[in-house]
């Protein structure tokens, strides 16, 4: 089966993250397909390369970055999320003039075009959080 997934928030402020990663990671490792996990709203703060949790929790971003690694799963970060919330890619911060990249590695930005695509390419449309 395909599966595609939508992740609306936060690493740290609500479990939906933790969940789509092991939900992820269990199809996977299934033999399943995942087309593309893509991230809105407050969930593209899980492609920040920015946090730095405490050694003893959980590492949500790097565990994201070695599963698409691993798995050549493709994670999107939505353009319009991650520029009201303050990240950019190389080619955001030179398109407004700044200074800095701060999306993790195995993430890209893109637009809600790659949500709709998912949509139409999964069997299955998986959102997690509200």
């Amino acid at each position: 089966m395909k599966f595609g997934i939508l992740v609306n928030e936060g690493p740290y402020q609500h479990q939906a993250s933790d969940s789509a990663y092991l939900f992820v990671k269990a199809a996977l490792e299934k033999g399943h397909e995942v087309t593309r996990v893509f991230f809105y709203h407050d969930g593209v703060y899980n492609g920040t390369s920015y946090s730095v949790p405490p050694l003893d929790d959980r590492q949500i971003t790097k565990q994201w970055s070695e599963l698409a690694k691993e798995y050549d799963v493709d994670l999107v970060l939505c353009v319009a999320a991650c520029q009201r919330r303050g990240m950019m890619d190389d080619g955001e911060a030179e398109r407004h003039g700044k200074g800095a990249n701060n999306v993790a590695e195995g993430f890209r930005i893109s637009g809600l075009g790659q949500l709709i695509e998912t949509g139409i390419q999964s069997d299955r449309l998986v959102t997690f959080g509200d």
